[in-house]
């Protein structure tokens, strides 16, 4: 089995690549806008610095895949907001060339990332794919283009595609560093440095988390399971408040960091959780649960510091 996996030093595609460890002859297309090359240390695979925008690398790097899972974009949400076309650019224009290359290579099935940003700020939870999108930043409104093209090209017999909208993930190699860092890594990195931990909000929020290693098997069922071609949410169906997450990860770690609240961030969404019956209809059964990978991320961060 042959696969590429665009954005492959990224952290949810470096975890992807680790889990087809000997399974899989792993070729990553990865410009580093974002990716780290550390991420993949360690693990077998040809890598070709380049964006998926050029079209000769991406050629050369789907040529004899088997399987491609695409999930090079710009990836934050308040980045796209401030660069809107470099966003539309890198996540609707290079999507639509990673399929094209795709079909033009003969690829079995294609995996494209999506996010639950498209579901917007409805309040209706659980969310459920038939649910009308309603995407409020570019990066959402290119994510949602991006599964369009895939039904597009699913539709015409061009490609086989299967989506994925991504819920709230964490693990290991995830940055808890920069101004788009997600809350997991955060609330980490702070409590083994015993600093304060600041919570948007009155931490009533709630959030649908899932370790990455149980994106990184989903992704890799849906590409290997020939049958499903549709949209999945990809999460565990649960939720947890910021202010519990923060109470747990300080609890766990033994740290004396105090949890401070600061004023609401505009357009944060309340409450956030998936309906993951679509998912598991496919036969998908997580590796892993919220707390085993919390367990197992704030070890990670450990010995990092």
């Amino acid at each position: 089995m042959k696969v590429l996996i665009t954005g492959g030093a990224g952290f949810i595609g470096s975890h992807i690549a680790e889990q087809l460890q000997g399974r899989a002859e792993i070729t990553i297309l990865d410009n580093l806008r974002t990716g780290n090359p550390a991420n993949l240390n360690g693990l077998e695979c040809s890598f070709i610095e380049a964006s998926i925008l050029d079209d000769a690398a991406l050629k050369s790097a789907v040529a004899g895949a088997d399987y491609v899972f695409h999930l090079a974009a710009l990836i934050s949400v308040p980045e796209s907001m401030q660069d809107p076309e470099t966003c539309v650019e890198l996540n609707a224009t290079g999507t639509l060339k990673v399929l094209r290359a795709a079909a033009d290579a003969g690829v079995k099935k294609l995996c494209f990332s999506s996010s639950a940003a498209v579901y917007g700020n409805n309040p209706t939870v659980p969310k459920v794919e038939s649910m009308i999108p309603e995407p409020k930043s570019p990066y959402a409104v290119t994510k949602l283009d991006g599964e369009y093209y895939c039904r597009m090209f699913q539709d015409e017999g061009w490609l086989t595609t299967a989506c994925m909208r991504y819920f709230n993930v964490f693990g290991p190699r995830q940055d808890p560093a920069g101004a788009y860092a997600a809350a997991v890594p955060i609330f980490i990195h702070r409590a083994l440095r015993n600093e304060t931990i600041t919570i948007y909000g009155d931490g009533g929020q709630t959030r649908d988390f899932i370790y990455v290693k149980d994106i990184a098997a989903a992704n890799i069922h849906l590409a290997t399971t020939p049958e499903p071609t549709d949209v999945y949410n990809v999460a565990y169906g649960g939720r947890i408040t910021i202010k519990e997450l923060a109470e747990r990860i300080v609890a766990l770690i033994g740290s004396s960091s105090q949890i401070l609240f600061a004023e609401e961030r505009a357009g944060d969404v309340r409450h956030s959780q998936a309906d993951a019956q679509a998912l598991g209809n496919t036969g998908f059964t997580p590796v892993s649960n919220m707390d085993d990978g919390l367990a197992a991320t704030i070890a990670w961060y450990k010995e990092q510091v």
